[in-house]
């Protein structure tokens, strides 16, 4: 089950995960801040800087405790690779390549979504929604890590072939380089919780539903 939390700017929210509420198992809770500058609100990349009190996972790797900014590529006419950034966006951590989410309703905050998980591990990122946007971008994982992450989540994951996750660590900041091109032209599809392969829709919600699309 996915957990997605809108955030108040600039402040820390302390928000437990659902199984917590339910009871079901105590764990660390992750307190983290979102916040979208006023000199980049609506700006082409979407500029977002993230703090998080406890590792997180992302595709390729974990991301330590801290802040980071998490922005799309500037050339990038699709859209789709997330850029992830040091605190002062001077060093390229990772990038990821992400496929559209649709919601029903955009909020005005910043969202980020997390994937269940295990109390003793970091929470994985599922995806990152911009204010206003109905189309966030979720996250697509390695085939290897999906897999394991499907089975954990009982949910299918997003997945590329893992030679292609490989390129995730190197450093770009164009959609001209090899690393993104070759992620680009990888093909996207899903992990199921019994280890299948499955197509990317049963992952995200690309498209607005067939009811949604009716009211409009």
């Amino acid at each position: 089950m996915v957990v997605r939390r809108p955030v108040t700017q600039e402040a820390a929210v302390n928000t437990p995960r659902f199984y917590f509420l339910l009871a079901v198992a105590c764990s660390l809770i992750l307190f983290f801040a979102v916040s979208v500058p006023s000199a980049h609100a609506g700006v082409w990349d979407q500029a977002t800087k993230v703090t998080f009190s406890a590792p997180v996972e992302v595709p390729g790797m974990v991301l330590p405790a801290g802040t980071y900014w998490f922005s799309l590529l500037n050339d990038d006419s699709d859209r789709n690779i997330c850029v992830i950034w040091n605190t002062n966006r001077t060093r390229v951590m990772a990038n990821i390549l992400t496929v559209p989410d649709y919601r029903e309703h955009s909020t005005g905050k910043p969202v980020v979504s997390f994937e269940e998980r295990a109390s003793s591990q970091p929470e994985a990122i599922e995806a990152w929604f911009y204010p206003g946007d109905r189309y966030g971008h979720e996250f697509v994982y390695p085939k290897s890590r999906a897999t394991a992450l499907a089975a954990r989540v009982g949910r299918p994951v997003l997945s590329m072939p893992d030679e292609v996750g490989n390129n995730i660590r190197q450093p770009a900041t164009s959609a001209s380089a090899p690393s993104v091109k070759a992620m680009k032209q990888a093909n996207v599809t899903a992990m199921n919780s019994s280890g299948q392969e499955v197509d990317k829709s049963a992952a995200a919600q690309t498209t607005p539903s067939s009811q949604t699309a009716q009211q409009r």
